[in-house]
């Protein structure tokens, strides 16, 4: 086999001088990881503050959360195709770059900088769904695993060779969020192993094999649009997959209504027709087979089981819900 999987060691391996490089939850654990395991962090690369909330008030990400309460450096450069920028990364004289969901792209200039390289965790069984939404395609394909790479990056997009890899399976009720937290907590073990391993000499990347290539492009607005038509259970991976952003959306009495939680039911009937209303859900007829749809929002609402919504938003059977075209147009 092609891959290498992660055992852990009882031999100590040196603490290594780190910069990481993340924004979002992803990322959290691994960097806790690293800290706690010893490493010396360095300095903590994120995105700059975005604007959230009601008041779009400045706000740090996670990974600047956590590295603040850490006592951490943190830095947040806008591009790293300045010399400044670079210059600056030089004087923290790093063995090695993790990144984590980092969301910029780091010039061969700056991969050059550390004596180990950069090394990335990736959230899927490389080649396949390299790009930003691996989690997300994944579970819009049905694929039935997905695991993490620790990749050595390259200029390229994820085609690094691979240091580790390990795969887990993907469960029928899996959603992005759940998936999302098992290969986080997978990465953060195994980035902790590999620089225990990069740091003995012990590891040795893997090229990615040149079959079996495919592309997570990033989840666009249309996507998340239900068309009854499609088979129930591509619905329902639609469902998983958009869980918890951006929600698939369905329209009813001319609102729209964020699905976020469904069932594939044995039962047919012309495409959005509502079959059945009962506490358990509503059951509504696909292109192939019908969802019973268990957990809804309304829009300016909040996410409620079937039985609390149809207290505030009664539907029949015999009711047909809006669908949307093959574009994702009205």
């Amino acid at each position: 086999m092609w891959f290498i999987r992660a055992r852990p060691s009882r031999a100590c391996a040196p603490n290594m001088r780190v910069v990481f490089a993340g924004t979002p939850e992803f990322a959290v654990p691994a960097l806790d990881a690293l800290a706690d395991a010893g490493h010396q962090i360095a300095a903590v690369l994120t995105q700059p503050d975005r604007p959230a909330g009601r008041g779009l008030v400045a706000t740090p990400g996670p990974v600047k959360a956590v590295a603040s309460k850490r006592a951490l450096v943190v830095l947040q450069p806008v591009t790293f195709n300045e010399t400044a920028v670079q210059a600056r990364l030089r004087t923290l004289a790093p063995d090695v770059v993790v990144v984590a969901a980092y969301g910029l792209i780091l010039p061969q200039a700056v991969l050059d900088i550390p004596r180990f390289g950069a090394i990335n965790i990736h959230a899927s069984l490389l080649p396949r769904w390299r790009g930003a939404a691996p989690i997300q395609r994944a579970l819009l394909t049905g694929d039935q695993e997905t695991g993490v790479c620790i990749m050595r990056m390259e200029a390229e997009l994820d085609t690094g060779p691979v240091l580790l890899r390990e795969a887990v399976p993907i469960m029928p009720r899996d959603d992005a969020g759940t998936l999302h937290d098992k290969l986080a907590g997978l990465g953060a073990r195994l980035v902790t192993a590999a620089l225990a391993g990069l740091a003995r000499g012990t590891l040795h990347p893997t090229p990615q094999p040149s079959v079996g290539v495919t592309y997570a492009a990033k989840i666009a607005k249309h996507e998340a649009r239900v068309r009854w038509a499609r088979r129930a259970t591509e619905i329902d991976r639609q469902v998983r997959a958009f869980n918890p952003f951006p929600g698939a959306t369905a329209r009813l009495h001319g609102a729209d209504l964020k699905l976020w939680q469904a069932r594939v039911v044995d039962l047919a009937g012309e495409p959005g027709r509502v079959l059945a209303v009962d506490r358990t859900g509503i059951v509504v007829a696909c292109g192939e087979g019908a969802l019973r749809l268990e957990a809804l929002q309304r829009a300016g609402g909040k996410r409620l089981s079937a039985s609390a919504f149809l207290h505030g938003n009664p539907v029949a059977a015999g009711e047909r819900f809006e669908s949307f075209d093959s574009d994702g147009n009205d």
